[in-house]
């Protein structure tokens, strides 16, 4: 055979495969035996082993990666991939059809019904009809690179099929597991000794976010397109129901109870119906999604913050059981927060074994009436995370009060808990052994201290040899203690004591914040080293004094002043300076272009990441905040920019889009 013949032999199995994929995975209708298909794979495999010049990446022989990766690499969606808002009764139900019907000045709204899959919700990337990039939701802009994974699965096409595919497509969707393939996966592991996953959807993300790929190629994974981001194409997708019927088109399975429905009352019903088809479906759901099915009235009705306003999540109710409360013990967490957990006598909710509940606070188990010794209803709230819902009284009986403790259980420091707050916490600060591994993580982190290549893995590590005890101790480290500890080598090493190095020159604001006081955030930090300009003026700041500051409130003025009157602190950051961090005086905040100035960011910003622009704006002296109001000096907005934008020209507030952003602060003059 020769190289051309080869080419179009090449091609025209790979097409045929291709369709005998949709057929079969989009379809669920099969048109040649399993053997048959077997046969066609391997006369492809054949043909691109003796020719590999012609091999290409979307050909179905090539979904496993040859090697594993070193790492999951960040990926930026082209539109922001959100999250749902969630409703959990009928009434809340009709108040979302009211807002929306209101705000669009309808009398009915037109809607697309389907069911919410419990796995990873995923984002790929196609160019031209082939797969470019798939990654992970993320924090809704940048998520993980799985591509390599993705690919493993059958019912993603490497390649679209069908007419009018387009230029640029991003498919929204979620990797499930069966419940088949779950039981069959953790009868595999246990025979092999390996991990037994809790549920399905712990199952599926970690298979997805393995290294190696030839891992999820074992995995039973299945996957279901729910949407689109960003896309480039001829064809107008007016609404959603279309849009469904579009991706099935071009060979991409979607679910096939999502339906169109006219009106509340049918959402109601489809709801209903769903809920008691749920055990029956192959794979698991905790609710229903509702869509506003029209194109054009999502984008009247925009987002707000990270959901859209015109989808909701109508979640299922969950399932209780009943059990004992064993006893209630205490967790202390990074800003000192003393979390009470109840211990559970082991018992089963919704196919997971759950042996403790989160009490939230004080104030929670109160309220509850939660004793030690009491039966008590658990469920997994929104199907994930274990609560108490109640306390069965009719079996009480030899039963004791919880008392929250005066000290806290990992330092012995003093417990309190400021007037207006529910919530216990320890003052140990920067000694607790508690919340010292959080409280170097945040130390560290790229807004404090910025020392690169020091991840919260390396400083548990460190923590747990002994190594470091507080955040002055970082800078007593050796190349020679860091090059013999697991996966650093001499390199590794040396990078990390140069980029400590590095990190002693800082700024009096980075340094406030690397010290991690309760409600001293980057711009109140940055507030406070304008006006006193010296750590020795704000450790003397009285909290009568710190409150005239603007924007600083009577609880951030005492976390201040407590954290500075603490012995021990002050010791530590002796040491910190001795061990060469430093840092330049700068001018007052009131020398600053916008000083006293106050911004809204809003939208998708793409011509400088909303981190960044943030930061800008507080060197240059503004103020950033999450709510318009009169007050407000500006809002900035990008691509969708949702009820900010909306409210904006509602009170008049003037409105800089990205351009006229830079400009302001490219001059550092109001434009």
């Amino acid at each position: 055979m020769q190289l051309e013949q080869a080419t179009k032999k090449a091609h025209a199995l790979r097409q045929l495969i291709t369709q005998y994929n949709y057929q079969y995975y989009v379809l669920d209708a099969p048109s040649i035996m399993d053997h048959e298909y077997d046969q066609l794979m391997r006369k492809l495999i054949e043909i691109e082993t003796e020719f590999p010049e012609i091999i290409n990446s979307n050909s179905p022989t090539q979904r496993l990666g040859v090697s594993p990766v070193t790492k999951l690499q960040e990926v930026k969606h082209l539109l922001p991939m959100l999250s749902l808002a969630n409703v959990f009764n009928e009434d809340e139900m009709h108040s979302f059809d009211t807002r929306i019907k209101e705000e669009l000045c309808v009398e009915t709204i037109d809607f697309s019904g389907e069911t919410k899959l419990d796995g990873l919700a995923v984002n790929i990337l196609y160019k031209n009809g082939l797969l470019i990039t798939a990654a992970t939701r993320g924090d809704g802009s940048l998520g993980e690179d799985i591509t390599h994974n993705i690919r493993t699965i059958q019912e993603v096409p490497l390649s679209l099929i069908g007419e009018n595919i387009p230029q640029s497509l991003e498919v929204r969707g979620e990797v499930v597991m069966t419940h088949k393939g779950f039981a069959t996966l953790n009868n595999t592991q246990r025979d092999k000794g390996g991990k037994v996953f809790a549920n399905p959807r712990n199952a599926a993300a970690g298979s997805l976010r393995q290294l190696d790929s030839r891992v999820t190629a074992e995995r039973p994974l299945s996957f279901f397109a729910f949407g689109i981001g960003d896309y480039n194409g001829n064809i107008n997708l007016t609404n959603h129901t279309n849009i469904l019927r579009q991706l099935k088109l071009w060979g991409l399975p979607v679910s096939s109870e999502s339906k169109r429905l006219s009106n509340i009352h049918e959402c109601l019903s489809y709801y209903a119906k769903i809920k008691t088809m749920r055990s029956r479906l192959p794979h698991d759901i905790d609710g229903v999604v509702f869509k506003v099915n029209e194109i054009s009235q999502q984008h009247q009705l925009g987002f707000v913050s990270r959901a859209p306003r015109w989808a909701i999540a109508y979640k299922f109710p969950p399932l209780e059981k009943i059990t004992q409360l064993l006893g209630i013990e205490i967790q202390v967490g990074r800003t000192g927060a003393l979390t009470p957990v109840a211990r559970l006598s082991p018992v089963k909710v919704a196919g997971v074994l759950i042996t403790n509940a989160t009490l939230h606070n004080f104030d929670e188990i109160k309220r509850k009436d939660i004793k030690i010794g009491d039966w008590v209803y658990v469920r997994r709230a929104g199907d994930v995370i274990p609560e108490i819902v109640g306390v069965i009284k009719e079996k009480r009986s030899d039963v004791s009060e919880f008392i929250m403790p005066s000290f806290c259980p990992a330092c012995g420091a003093d417990v309190v808990c400021q007037d207006g707050e529910v919530v216990y916490r320890c003052i140990g600060g920067l000694i607790c052994s508690a919340q010292r591994t959080q409280a170097i993580i945040h130390f560290a982190s790229r807004k404090a201290m910025n020392i690169d290549g020091l991840g919260s893995k390396l400083i548990v590590q460190l923590n747990e040899l002994g190594l470091i005890n507080t955040v002055a101790d970082l800078y007593l480290l050796s190349q020679e203690q860091l090059s013999g500890l697991d996966r650093m080598g001499i390199k590794s090493a040396e990078n990390l004591i140069t980029a400590l190095e590095k990190s002693k020159k800082t700024t009096l604001e980075r340094f406030l914040y690397a010290m991690g006081i309760r409600e001293v955030g980057e711009a109140t930090a940055l507030t406070i080293a304008a006006k006193y300009q010296s750590i020795t003026s704000i450790e003397q700041a009285t909290t009568k004094e710190l409150k005239t500051i603007p924007d600083i409130g009577p609880i951030t003025a005492f976390n201040i002043n407590h954290f500075f009157q603490q012995k021990y602190n002050l010791e530590i950051i002796q040491s910190l300076i001795l061990a060469g961090v430093y840092w330049e005086t700068k001018s007052d905040a009131t020398s600053l272009p916008f000083c006293d100035m106050v911004f809204v960011l809003t939208g998708s910003l793409s011509i400088m990441p909303r981190d960044e622009a943030k930061q800008r704006l507080l060197m240059l002296g503004g103020k950033v905040t999450e709510k318009v109001s009169k007050k407000i000096n500006y809002v900035i907005y990008g691509q969708n920019p949702g009820s900010k934008y909306e409210r904006a020209i509602e009170l008049g507030i003037k409105t800089l889009n990205e351009e006229s952003f830079m400009k302001m602060i490219e001059k550092k003059v109001e434009p």
